[in-house]
């Protein structure tokens, strides 16, 4: 499986990678670029080009490898904003019949009916 991801990983970044050269190459080859067909061909491309470099973002967005700026701030301003509110257990996700993260508002609604009542 890791060497499949790896195959499909390369193939889409260099995908990626040839359509930005044919971008490039549109925009240098033309002696005038800001005509519409030369803008549409450009756009294309970098559309395509985005395309390809989706999934290996993801894949290292999910492996951990690709630092993605503000989030650990965000985590961090999440947990100072909840002191005010009912603070969830941190333990064990809460998981739906799928096994998919319920949302935040059927967890609080779980926390509340988990709680003991005098």
């Amino acid at each position: 499986m890791k060497s499949e991801a790896k195959l499909l990983n390369l193939v889409c970044i260099l995908g990626a990678l040839i359509f930005v050269a044919l971008a490039v190459m549109n925009a240098l080859s033309s002696p005038t670029f800001f005509t519409t067909d030369n803008l549409f061909v450009t756009m294309v491309c970098l559309l395509r080009a985005l395309m390809f470099a989706v999934n290996p973002l993801l894949y290292l967005k999910d492996q951990g490898r690709l630092p993605i700026p503000f989030q650990k701030r965000k985590a961090l301003k999440a947990q100072t904003a909840g002191a005010g509110e009912r603070a969830l257990p941190q333990s064990a996700p809460l998981l739906d019949a799928k096994g998919r993260a319920v949302p935040p508002d059927v967890r609080s609604m779980v926390a509340n009916m988990k709680q003991k009542r005098p």
